[in-house]
């Protein structure tokens, strides 16, 4: 998921290749759907504030310094305020409590909890006085379905606070959405380092009050999923969700928030021998369905998100 203030103009750049357009979305597919199972197998090791701290302040600070070395200025005082608060809701309320959540929580599970995020979007839109037509209602009514039949299969275990951190998580990433619609941003990708510099200082802070601590040196593994967080999830895959935004209608950039489930749940079967079972694999369709009734109304004001990345897309206005 990346931090608001990615803008969803409609396509106006000269045509591009094919080649680079497939690269670009196999990349938010494969990649920011492998991000679940990568933080799982980081948190071997590594706390999970301390782990999400670290993944934000490198690859915030990372970015800031190419952009300052580009001649970007930096935020404005107000504008690094505004940072702060939604990247506390999008990295501290959102990644951080997957973190949190994964430690007892299979990553595919995860993934498909998550997705429900755009049904909390046209929630709290209902909440707030916004119209929601009757498809919304239904796909609303279909995707949390999904969340149920997770919680009727034991995936869930509603009490503990890992499932609860999980379920809290895409309602933070919503807030988020909707508080970045109402503050000053710093424009484009200035606006994606403010938000996950402030939000893993806030992250670390957070990781030192708890008392976060390593009891050994992390394994070479827990460290190459690290890094694999910073510089795929959190790096690459936003540059090329960047360029789908810039070169495609919105609709196929956004196609990610579909595949992600999926792909998650395969890569934690595949690879974290995560038990792939018949529920899981009916709560991953509800959802993904859900989703898709949902948000396809309207395309032009959605807002999307994959939590693993902290990439959310700003509608278009």
């Amino acid at each position: 998921m990346a931090p608001a203030g990615t803008e969803t103009d409609s396509v106006s750049n000269p045509p591009v290749s094919a080649a680079l357009v497939a690269a670009a979305l196999l990349a938010v597919y494969i990649i920011w759907g492998s991000t679940y199972f990568a933080m799982r197998v980081a948190l071997d090791a590594l706390p999970p504030f301390l782990m999400c701290g670290v993944r934000f302040v490198v690859a915030g600070a990372g970015l800031l310094a190419f952009l300052r070395w580009r001649g970007v200025p930096l935020p404005t005082l107000k504008q690094w305020g505004a940072s702060a608060i939604v990247g506390t809701l999008l990295l501290v309320c959102g990644n951080g409590l997957v973190a949190v959540a994964e430690r007892t929580v299979d990553s595919g599970v995860a993934a498909t909890v998550v997705a429900t995020m755009p049904l909390w979007m046209a929630a709290i839109g209902a909440a707030i006085g916004e119209r929601i037509t009757a498809r919304e209602w239904i796909g609303l009514a279909i995707g949390f379905a999904g969340v149920a039949v997770l919680n009727r299969a034991g995936t869930l275990e509603l009490g503990s606070i890992d499932t609860l951190a999980i379920l809290v998580a895409p309602i933070a990433w919503a807030v988020g959405s909707v508080w970045s619609r109402r503050v000053s941003l710093p424009p484009k990708l200035m606006g994606t380092a403010a938000q996950m510099l402030s939000g893993g200082v806030i992250l670390l802070l957070l990781a030192a009050v708890t008392g976060e601590r390593m009891s050994e040196a992390p394994s070479v593994s827990a460290l190459g999923a690290l890094a694999y967080l910073v510089v795929f999830g959190s790096l690459i895959a936003f540059s090329a969700y960047g360029f789908l935004l810039r070169n495609t209608r919105s609709a196929l950039a956004s196609s990610y928030a579909y595949v992600n489930p999926v792909v998650a749940l395969a890569i934690g079967s595949l690879l974290g021998g995560e038990p792939f079972t018949a529920y899981k694999l009916v709560a991953c369709a509800l959802t993904v369905v859900g989703v898709a009734i949902a948000v396809r109304p309207q395309q032009k004001a959605v807002t999307l998100a994959t939590p693993s990345t902290n990439v959310l897309q700003k509608p278009a206005r």
